[in-house]
């Protein structure tokens, strides 16, 4: 049976580190970074990227739109 894994781009420069997507992640992927970006907000990022399954929960939720989704197929 194939598994999907997903991963996240996120926009680093446009995110501004609110957390919506990290608490509405379900698989508990996401975690808000030490780095800061150039407006001094800390950026979202993968804390678990092995569990991430593309449901792409964070990227409907994002205020900002800054998070793009990608599913990939694995047999």
């Amino acid at each position: 049976m194939a598994t999907i894994r997903g991963t996240i781009v996120v926009d680093k420069e446009r995110c501004k580190g609110c957390g919506v997507c990290v608490a509405s992640c379900p698989c508990g992927v996401l975690e808000l970074s030490v780095e800061v970006n150039s407006k001094g907000y800390p950026v979202a990022r993968m804390a678990h990227p092995d569990t991430c399954t593309g449901c792409a929960s964070c990227a409907v939720i994002c205020p900002d739109s800054v998070i793009a989704v990608y599913r990939q197929k694995f047999e």
